[in-house]
């Protein structure tokens, strides 16, 4: 059994390949290739651009992929979502399909729309959520550096952004949000009904969902004297319980458990003062709930 797998090829392709590593798979990526290796015999790989992974996918060309759920609906694609794989090219969070206008344009709402041009690489959803709003315009596919359409060959776009820092730094102004997107792991429903294959997909997807669950939080472990116990507890956060175990001297206890990496910092001073001793940080790549 080999499973076909597509990999998003472009801005995602960075974040898939470190997801992967995090999960437990090594993958590489020869100059010019677009077929990476990776250290497991029953998967096979292919670089696909995300706008067209559903529709391979769909037609049985792929078995499973990871696109984006803006391309799912811009396809139209019979695909089963298997799961929600919350990241991105610059951080773990959803993207924002957003309609944008120069700071001077006199559009301010979406129905100031009707008439005008609206450039975007997802034309699909984008007339069809015009035509949700009784707006008609002309809606023409724009094959990249969609800001630079304006004003002069377009007078609004809809365009992807994760920070909004690029329309910020292109003086552009948001006026209506049209589709929040996550990166979404997909199968076909011929490989799903296949017992073998959809085993092996789950398998992936469990360990990707505990890479992604792990993200910005660290174990941490310490020993502690039975009578300071009381002390540190109280110093942890409420909401986390920790694994408490008894040392070979029976007077003192290992304390372990999961945190946010960003309060650690100010944890651990305070975990001292409180008599902890032996206090250890470990990063952690995946915690499977």
């Amino acid at each position: 059994m080999t499973l076909k797998l597509g990999l998003p090829k472009g801005s995602l392709e960075e974040a898939t390949i470190d997801l992967f590593r995090r999960a437990g798979f090594r993958i590489t990526i020869a100059p010019r290739s677009y077929y990476p290796a990776i250290d497991d015999p029953e998967i096979e790989c292919l670089l696909v651009r995300a706008q067209e992974m559903a529709r391979y996918v769909e037609d049985g060309a792929l078995d499973c992929g990871i696109t984006g759920y803006d391309w799912v609906l811009e396809n139209r694609a019979d695909v089963l979502p298997v799961s929600e794989l919350v990241y991105a090219k610059r951080s773990f969070s959803a993207v924002r399909w957003v309609v944008a206008v120069p700071e001077a344009s006199p559009l301010r709402a979406v129905a100031d729309l009707e008439g005008k041009i609206v450039a975007t690489e997802l034309v699909g959803v984008t007339e069809r959520w015009l035509a949700e709003r009784g707006v008609q315009a002309r809606v023409e596919f724009s094959w990249g550096a969609t800001e630079a359409k304006l004003p002069h060959l377009a007078d609004a776009i809809v365009d992807v952004t994760e920070t909004g820092s690029s329309l910020r730094a292109n003086n552009l102004r948001v006026i209506d949000t049209v589709l929040e997107s996550t990166t979404r792991f997909i199968a076909s429903r011929t490989a799903w009904d296949d017992p073998r294959k959809r085993r092996k997909i789950e398998d992936v997807v469990m360990l990707l969902s505990g890479a992604i669950t792990a993200l910005d939080k660290v174990g941490l472990m310490l020993n502690v004297e039975e009578k300071n116990l009381a002390r540190v507890l109280a110093v942890l956060p409420a909401l986390h319980t920790p694994t408490i175990s008894h040392l070979s001297d029976r007077q003192w206890l290992a304390v372990n458990t999961i945190l946010d990496e960003v309060v650690v910092r100010a944890l651990i001073p305070r975990l001292k003062e409180a008599g902890a001793q032996g206090i250890v940080e470990f990063p952690l790549n995946k915690i499977v709930i």
